[in-house]
């Protein structure tokens, strides 16, 4: 179990606050006709698949962000409530971003320690697409490497202690 659940519910809301602004930014300034540049069918269902990903990712962070404010603004820490959030900000925010149900660009693995971004497009974006999913992308990443407790060591953990009671 991490040390510091209260600064981790603190880290990963900072964060997720970044990724929402940058998200907000995009989606309220770009629509599908403004992206579609060449009229191919290929490029609609890219576009369309990638800005209904975005909705999806924004909506689940800003959930997430609301749950962790309204816990670290309790005068008692719920330890037990912070870990189910910080549970649901893995599964929800982080497997949203890296496993996108439109699949419009994945993460490349042998790109991840080269320096290079690990994120690939199915086609190649516009400008304003690529760099709001690669800028966020840091921020997943960042909340992949803090709560990667939560991925399946948590729920190990619960069931356990739930079997020794």
């Amino acid at each position: 179990m991490p040390a510091n659940i209260k600064g981790i519910a603190e880290s990963s809301r900072e964060k997720l606050k970044t990724a929402i602004l940058e998200l907000e930014q995009f989606l309220n300034g770009h629509a599908l006709p403004e992206l579609v540049q060449e009229n191919s069918a290929e490029a609609q269902a890219f576009y369309g698949g990638l800005l209904s990903d975005l909705r999806h990712l924004l909506v689940f962070s800003e959930v997430a962000f609301e749950k962790l404010g309204a816990l670290l603004r309790r005068p008692n820490f719920d330890v037990e409530q912070a870990e189910r959030t910080l549970y649901e900000v893995y599964h929800h925010c982080v497997n949203a971003f890296f496993y996108p149900k439109n699949e419009c660009y994945s993460e490349d693995g042998r790109y991840a320690y080269t320096g290079q971004d690990a994120i690939r497009f199915r086609i190649k974006p516009v400008r304003a697409a690529r760099d709001v999913v690669l800028n966020v992308s840091r921020v997943y990443e960042e909340l992949r490497d803090d709560l990667a407790y939560y991925e399946s060591d948590y729920l190990t953990q619960r069931r356990m202690s739930g079997q020794s009671k």
